[in-house]
């Protein structure tokens, strides 16, 4: 790809992926830094996707940049002092959220497992496992509606079950 057309797709997704961004930290600064890690990371990687998938391809890219970044904010949080805790991260709305701590990870792992096929594998795949949906339509031979429609369904039970038991919104 040419500078000038890479330039062209920053011009068209850079509010997309800031908005990305910004709506997981909640930090102006931050999202615009994320932003700008998101689109060097896309530039380096441009020829592992199609033109036709950059939307989906950029946010996920964000996504994972604005996951990182909270990772690494709520350690040194963690760790500062001598190792003592100093605060938590407030609790977020989905499960995609509570995927970033310790205790979340086993949290959604219970809810997943109590779902039910066909939700629990593609759930265990996409949430714990960060699969796209197009490896885990393959790995379960399943079509990609399907996963999208099973990943959709999963993503309201388990929001359903988390606010049942006090956590999110």
């Amino acid at each position: 790809m040419k500078n000038s057309e890479f330039s062209a797709l920053i011009e068209r997704y850079q509010s997309f992926v800031f908005a990305v961004c910004f709506q997981l930290v909640g930090d102006k600064e931050e999202a615009l830094d994320l932003t700008q890690e998101t689109f060097l990371s896309a530039y380096r990687h441009i020829d592992t996707c199609r033109a036709e998938n950059y939307r989906p391809w950029l946010a996920r890219i964000a996504a994972n940049k604005a996951k990182d970044f909270l990772r690494s904010a709520y350690q040194r949080r963690v760790t500062a002092s001598g190792g003592e805790a100093l605060e938590e991260l407030p609790a977020r709305g989905g499960p995609e959220e509570l995927c970033d701590c310790a205790d979340g990870v086993r949290r959604i792992r219970e809810k997943i497992d109590q779902l039910g096929e066909p939700y629990t594998m593609a759930a265990r795949m996409y949430f714990l496992e960060e699969k796209s949906i197009e490896e885990i339509s393959t790995r379960l031979s399943r079509p990609k509606k399907t996963i999208q429609t099973q990943i959709y369904r999963a993503k309201q039970m388990l929001r359903q079950s988390l606010k049942e038991d006090g956590y999110g919104t």
